[in-house]
């Protein structure tokens, strides 16, 4: 099957229409996304740690190594 290659000129036009049609969130948008992000990513931070603490505080007590 033989590719058919496109012209480096034509394959430019075509990127710079796509990206015209893509519909762009605002900056407003974008912050509010952002910090939704950054507030689970915390969230998530937090519960593993807490998690973390009470499975090996739990190993301890189940393999009495905190003796």
């Amino acid at each position: 099957m033989a590719s058919r290659t496109t012209n480096p000129f034509t394959f430019l036009q075509q990127v710079r229409q796509e990206t015209a049609k893509v519909a762009w969130p605002s900056r407003r948008e974008t912050m509010i996304s952002t910090l939704m992000v950054l507030v689970f990513a915390f969230i998530a931070c937090v519960f593993f740690f807490v998690a973390d603490l009470a499975l090996g505080y739990a190993i301890e007590l189940i393999l009495g190594l905190g003796l």
